[in-house]
């Protein structure tokens, strides 16, 4: 896979709720209910990327940073053409804090 299918993440484990904050530097910023004990936040990171991008679980892999905040995912289907870098922007955007209308 090239470098052009990794994702930065910043993770915020033990949220009250899950979800995209949004931006984090150039990482998008990650809320988990999940504690950071024995990868349960990091499986709870896999399976939000998955629901929120329409991924397999299984294209989802974290590759760097899997004790910190600070994680880079790889994601398969982009090297298969399943999905490209601006639709996961896009999606990650539209599930984000940021993608929403606040009244």
């Amino acid at each position: 896979m090239s470098a052009s299918t990794r994702l930065r993440l910043r993770v915020a484990p033990g949220a009250s709720r899950p979800g995209i904050v949004g931006r984090h530097g150039t990482a998008w910023k990650v809320r988990v209910t999940a504690a950071p004990e024995a990868g349960k936040a990091n499986d709870a990171v896999v399976r939000l990327l998955a629901d929120i991008l329409g991924l397999p679980a299984r294209d989802i892999e974290i590759i760097s940073g899997h004790s910190s905040r600070n994680k880079i995912v790889e994601l398969g289907s982009i090297a298969r053409g399943e999905i490209d870098l601006v639709e996961i922007e896009r999606r990650l955007t539209e599930a984000s804090d940021i993608g929403k209308d606040i009244e």
